[in-house]
């Protein structure tokens, strides 16, 4: 059996939900005041995500849900129906916004459910407030579907506005491995984006499709344009499985600076999605778009 527990915090406000099978094989741990995001997971007795200590979420952006723009946007700015608009810039270094807008929102709890063979539950976020880089209202509800072998995360994003609006979405987990040296990806590309010095998407190049991507030393912090739905992490400790169902995938994978845990992104557009237009869609006024991301091991 399946149990959801919240757990608050001193000041008696909710914090995080845990949600555990009766065997302990199965374990995750989402907080609400970051953004709805996966802090921990387990899936038969293996560590998938772990806490990232003494990495801080406010420079990881763990398992963030990344709206309305995956990865960076250049300088903050953008033009859309010929109209030119500022982000906040919140990766001071390099002068460019990142990772959307809601990865630091409390989500609120609206539906769960408890059952022999798996638990799930539903956070909602609703916008009613117009930013000057974002002047829309939109709502987003994140579904959490924990079996023992597997997570479903079904996102839901509503133009709750009377103008459309351009968007992106991404997820940024990142996985532990017993031995990242000696782990691999397997993923279908041929293209691969180039970055300037500020990670700005600056052109695509080709790249030969290679059957194992062995992770070894690499620094990493790359994106590739994917010809299928599908990447494939292969540990000493276990295999997983991570699909989309979006009709267009990009692939980020970063390592940061921690030993054996890399960040393996899918994504729906790119660095400067909102300028370069890869990736990007338009929500029209009360239009609904919704994605699923699965992870499962194999």
């Amino acid at each position: 059996m399946f149990t959801i527990k919240q757990i608050l915090n001193n000041s008696n406000i909710l914090e995080c939900i845990e949600i555990e099978n009766s065997e302990k094989t199965c374990y995750a741990k989402i907080y609400v005041n970051q953004g709805a995001s996966l802090q921990e997971l387990k899936l038969n007795g293996k560590t998938i995500i772990e806490d990232l200590y003494p990495l801080t979420y406010n420079n990881t952006y763990a398992s963030s849900i990344l709206f309305p723009f995956a990865n960076r946007i250049k300088d903050g700015k953008y033009t859309f129906d010929a109209n030119e608009f500022q982000f906040e810039v919140n990766e001071t270094a390099n002068n460019n916004a990142l990772h959307g807008l809601v990865f630091n929102k409390i989500f609120k709890v609206v539906h769960q459910k408890e059952d022999k063979n798996f638990a799930s539950i539903t956070f909602e976020y609703v916008e009613q407030n117009e930013s000057i880089g974002f002047p829309y209202t939109f709502s987003m509800q994140l579904e959490y579907i924990i079996k023992n072998h597997s997570v479903d995360i079904n996102v839901t994003v509503k133009n709750t506005d009377t103008k459309a609006f351009p968007f992106t979405l991404g997820w940024h987990p990142y996985f532990s491995s017993s031995n990242l040296y000696n782990s691999t990806l397997n993923f279908d590309s041929h293209k691969q984006l180039v970055f300037d010095e500020r990670c700005i998407t600056t052109g695509v190049k080709t790249i030969e499709n290679e059957s194992d991507f062995e992770v070894k030393d690499k620094q990493l912090d790359d994106c590739f344009i994917l010809n299928s739905n599908q990447t494939q992490f292969n540990t000493p400790h276990y295999k997983l499985l991570i699909s989309a169902s979006s009709k267009e995938n990009f692939l980020q994978i970063y390592t940061p600076p921690k030993a054996n845990v890399i960040a393996i992104e899918p994504t729906t557009g790119v660095s400067d999605s909102f300028n370069n237009n890869m990736g990007l869609q338009i929500l029209k006024p009360n239009e609904t778009h919704q994605l699923n991301w699965n992870v499962k091991l194999v």
